[in-house]
């Protein structure tokens, strides 16, 4: 692999939600993630698995004293160790980040769950909806006249907790190239849910933004920042905030009321969004990509799950591979000197080849073998 993070290594305990997802942007970076799996997982990946691409995986019964001293020597020549369980669950396997920094000073002990580390909420279960519903977020999703909408789950998974947990952890990497000594980081889809609110924050605080969802400048609310349906059932969406955008789309458009001149009179919005509407309907969605596409009237055809990896600028801009005969994203951001390679499926290896390569000696592979199999722990993992 090359790219930035080349020589990065990183121990991925395997979850859910944000920990492939921050694992996945480090490894497409370059960095050589390790997977730590329960017993008996496989180690050939799904490849239509698209966030555990680019890693291997080995299998660790952490009920058994033989596979906790395996990991504490992984962990000896690890730069980060990610995990995404709920609090307690690695103290519970007697890996808590006391006992791994005192093997590893430098290392970077990275948590990402829902709720946090700790709080009210903490040692309970939730996913994507649930944190972004306390952040604020959620209510703003959606029309006025319907219950909020979930976003999927790239707003809090993915956004929140995912690449909040990337941010942290290279920001404790750099620390500790100062100082010598690691930390724990904790990041939470909740808080980071929470962060990427911020400028929605400061509108509220300036009385420029109120809780009436699809009211607002950017919620569907006006008239020149919403999807419009076509002639033949598909969308386009329109974002001409600035006048000279906005100018633009009404001469494209071919649009002469004098109504639609006070852009910003909140008051005349509901009645622009119809009028706009009618205009969307008359012609199709292509026939409006001839018209505005490549224009400065913020205008884009709205594309799903196959038509997105088609379109000419995601194809310039190599935006989406295939590999294995699968379809997804390619490695971001790009950098000029240091590219990642494009993303492949790690060739699986057996787990002691895997070990050596992490630099365990044949007196750790014998301990890693030996002693009797032990029932797995009871700690709750699931949920985050």
């Amino acid at each position: 692999m090359s790219g930035p993070l080349t020589g990065l290594k990183v121990i991925e305990m395997a979850g859910a939600g944000p920990t492939p997802f921050g694992a996945m942007m480090l490894a497409d970076m370059g960095a050589a993630v390790l997977r730590i799996a329960g017993a008996g997982a496989p180690t050939q990946d799904d490849p239509r698995d698209v966030t555990t691409r680019g890693r291997q995986t080995l299998p660790l019964d952490l009920a058994r004293p033989e596979a906790v001293d395996t990991f504490l020597h992984l962990v000896e020549s690890a730069d980060v160790l990610i995990e995404g369980h709920r609090p307690g669950v690695m103290e519970g396997w007697g890996l808590p980040p006391e006992v791994c920094l005192a093997r590893n000073p430098r290392l970077v002990y990275a948590r990402v769950t829902g709720w946090g580390q700790y709080g009210p909420l903490a040692h309970t279960a939730g996913n994507d909806i649930n944190h972004i519903a306390i952040s604020g977020a959620l209510h703003a999703m959606g029309r006025d006249s319907d219950t909020p909408a979930p976003p999927l789950n790239v707003l809090g998974d993915a956004g929140g907790g995912g690449m909040l947990l990337t941010f942290g952890v290279l920001a404790a990497l750099y620390e500790a190239q100062r100082s010598g000594h690691g930390q724990v980081v904790d990041a939470a889809c909740v808080d980071g849910a929470a962060l990427m609110s911020s400028a929605l924050y400061g509108f509220k605080a300036a009385g420029q933004w109120s809780n009436q969802r699809g009211a607002n400048l950017l919620d569907g609310g006006a008239h020149f920042y919403d999807t419009y349906a076509c002639a033949d059932g598909k969308y386009v969406a329109i974002g001409a905030i600035e006048p000279r955008f906005y100018a633009q789309l009404l001469e494209l458009c071919g649009v002469q009321d004098q109504a639609f001149d006070v852009q910003m009179d909140a008051a005349r919005w509901p009645l622009l969004k119809l009028r706009m509407a009618d205009v969307f309907r008359t012609r199709t969605r292509d026939e409006w990509c001839r018209i505005l596409e490549g224009s400065d009237a913020c205008f884009s055809p709205v594309l799903d799950w196959d038509e997105a990896p088609r379109h000419p600028h995601n194809r310039a801009r190599e935006t989406f591979v295939s590999v294995d005969g699968v379809v997804q994203p390619a490695p971001a951001p790009r950098f000029s000197r240091t590219p990642a390679t494009p993303p492949r499926r790690r060739v699986p290896q057996q787990p002691d080849h895997v070990l050596r390569d992490w630099g365990l000696s044949e007196a750790g592979l014998a301990r890693w073998r030996g002693g009797p199999g032990q029932p797995e722990s009871s700690v709750p993992t699931e949920g985050r």
